[in-house]
């Protein structure tokens, strides 16, 4: 993983993760506009439109000067292709924060996921000094459990009926790993 400070990125092996511009809305709807990814996620709306896209890149620069969170495209970085987003929370009071993300569907089993996560655990805790970063899926989605588990990181528990989904109540899985 190489940070680039000034511009904000993160090089890794295949991929460039960099902040969202508002050109990538179209792309990021097209991709977010679909059920499957909805299911998985806790906040992402469906269907998706241009008008979620915009104000939530729209924030995400502020953010990043502010400390709150770092929230970045996943491209590839020969082609410059997006496949999803990652973000990572920052918690300053308990100086730890929360991974979250989502891969367009097309990409699923390219191990891009994977390769950002352990890309944005090495930004958490080398270049933030974080004690401890978590994650969290819902039980109904193991794919995402695994590519947790491959970041190295140990399931804490799991929280029974936690958070409504669909109208139903669903359980969410907690992992978590500590700056050594």
């Amino acid at each position: 993983m190489i940070y680039d400070k000034p511009n904000k990125t993160i090089t890794t092996k295949r991929l460039l993760l960099r902040l969202f511009q508002t050109s990538d809305a179209s792309e990021v709807t097209r991709l977010c506009d679909n059920y499957n990814i909805y299911k998985n996620t806790l906040y992402l709306p469906y269907p998706y439109s241009i008008e979620d896209a915009l104000p939530w890149i729209e924030n995400h620069l502020d953010n990043f000067n502010n400390n709150r969170s770092f929230e970045f495209a996943i491209t590839d970085k020969a082609t410059g292709n997006l496949y999803g987003a990652i973000a990572l929370t920052n918690n300053q009071k308990f100086n730890n924060g929360e991974i979250a993300y989502w891969i367009g569907e097309e990409y699923w089993g390219s191990g891009y996921a994977t390769e950002a996560g352990e890309a944005i655990l090495e930004f958490a805790f080398l270049e933030k000094q974080y004690h401890k970063v978590y994650a969290r899926h819902f039980m109904s989605n193991p794919a995402s459990g695994r590519v947790i588990k491959k970041i190295g990181m140990v399931q804490e528990g799991i929280l029974r009926d936690h958070v409504m989904k669909e109208n139903q109540y669903v359980d969410l899985i907690y992992y978590g790993i500590i700056n050594k």
